[in-house]
Parts: structure tokens; sequence; C-alpha cells
């Protein structure tokens, strides 16, 4: 994608972005949410938003697959040596309560690594921008992530931590979990990790961003993540101070084994 087109994609992201924002805590018309299994929330807002983006981005670079949240996968898109990986809303249950941890998450995806994130938290008035190689800003200022080695300690975004981990402080989260990464790249918190299976879209920007300020950001055994795959899925993701990355991998092991076998 040419770097000329950047400027494009964070003005794509700001309208829906604000398109949203005028939805929220209810202005505007009631928004409308139904379930697309339990605990997973979707609006009439995340179906506009990815409606709007998929005819701007899709426009902008035709030959680009295409992997969001509120659309049906694709298998073309694998053919693909780039494609956008966008998650509409992401934080959706903050959204519809009215909380402001909510963000569009827009990514592209080439030969299986992000280019470009955009994360736009109009609720909290933070653009947060990153390009492979060039650094990661948020709201025009230059990110440096955290540089913690020391692993006790470290901030993490929760709301509540298991026993085993209460050596760690508890900080601000928001639900979307792209927020919570770029939380680590502005060193607002020291680690953010997952024990599930992710979507590529929950993340791609949010690694992006991370990465270019300086984090270490691997899938739940220390892998690194890669993007446009078939399953479009990672087992967990870690984003954290480098200095201190083998140690959440050493802490987080045995459970991410226990789960995956499990499964």
């Amino acid at each position: 994608m040419p770097h000329r087109n950047l400027e494009a994609v964070i003005a794509a992201t700001r309208e829906v972005g604000d398109m949203a924002m005028a939805r929220w805590r209810g202005e505007g018309k009631v928004v409308d949410v139904q379930y697309k299994s339990p605990n997973n929330p979707v609006s009439d807002v995340d179906l506009a938003v990815d409606a709007r983006l998929k005819a701007v981005l899709g426009a902008m670079v035709p030959e680009a697959g295409w992997l969001s949240e509120e659309t049906a996968d694709n298998t073309d898109r694998l053919s693909c040596r780039a494609m956008w990986c966008v998650d509409p809303i992401d934080g959706t249950r903050d959204f519809i309560r009215g909380r402001p941890g909510w963000a569009v998450s827009v990514a592209l995806v080439v030969d299986g690594a992000p280019e470009f994130g955009v994360l736009y938290a109009p609720a909290l008035d933070e653009l947060w921008v990153a390009q492979r190689g060039q650094g990661a800003l948020l709201n025009g200022e230059t990110l440096h992530a955290s540089q913690r080695c020391e692993f006790a300690g470290s901030r993490v975004p929760a709301d509540a931590l298991p026993r085993v981990d209460n050596d760690l402080v508890i900080v601000t989260k928001p639900n979307s979990i792209a927020l919570r990464m770029a939380l680590v790249a502005d060193d607002r918190a020291d680690l953010v990790a997952t024990l599930r299976w992710g979507f590529e879209w929950d993340v791609a920007a949010a690694a992006l961003i991370a990465t270019e300020a300086g984090a270490a950001v691997t899938d739940a055994f220390g892998a690194p993540l890669r993007f446009n795959t078939p399953r479009a899925q990672a087992f967990g993701v870690i984003a954290c101070a480098p200095g201190i990355h083998r140690a959440v991998v050493d802490r987080l092991h045995d459970r991410a084994v226990a789960l995956t076998t499990s499964a």
C-alpha cells in the first residue's frame, strides 16, 4: 500500500468513529443490539461502521482481501498479498453500556504482517497510528512502550487477577483488547495477556502500534503473530515490556498448555 494512502486510512477511520460516537450513550436513535452468541453482542452501529469501511477501504486498495468481525469470512483473502483486517467497534460491550473503552480498529496486512495500523477511540479522544518501521503515534506524539524489567509489580489492565498473579498491579481496563494493548505502547501498562483463541481483527492494528512503540508482542506461547491465516486466529496474545516477556511466557505456560490440550 503506498504511503500516500495512510492519511486516507486515518480519515476513513475517523469518519466512522465519529459516526459511531454520534450514537454512543443513546444519542440520536436508540442502538439496536442483538447477540451472535451468549455474551457476544453486535449493534446496528457495528454493522454500519463495517459496511462503510468495506466500501471506502475496498475502493482504496481493490486488490486487498477483507477480514472483519462483522463480515462473513471469504477464503479468497488467502490468495491476496494484502488484506484489510478490521474490527468496526472493538469493545462493543463498553459501547452499548455507555462506557468509553471502545475503538475502531483498522489494519492493512501485507505478506502476513500489519503494514499500517489505525486505532481510533473517539470517546477518549485518542487516535493511535503506526506504520511498519516508522514508529507509532498517539494524537501526533511519538509513543514509547513500557521498558519495565522486573515482572513483579507490573501494571495490568484487568478487573481482577487470579491469586497466582497477586504480585501484579491492576490498572483501569477498557473492554477493547486493542486499547489494552495500546496502553502498553503508551507506558500506561506493562503487560496485557489473554489465554483464549482470539481473532486477527481484535489485535492486528494494536499489535503493530505496540511493536512500533517498542513492546514485545506474541501469542500466549511467545511465538510471533501471523495474519491472514486460514483460521484467522491465534491462541492468546501477549503485549508487554520486552524485559519481562520471558517471565510472562513462563508464568502463563502451564495454563496455556492446559487450555489448549483440553479444548
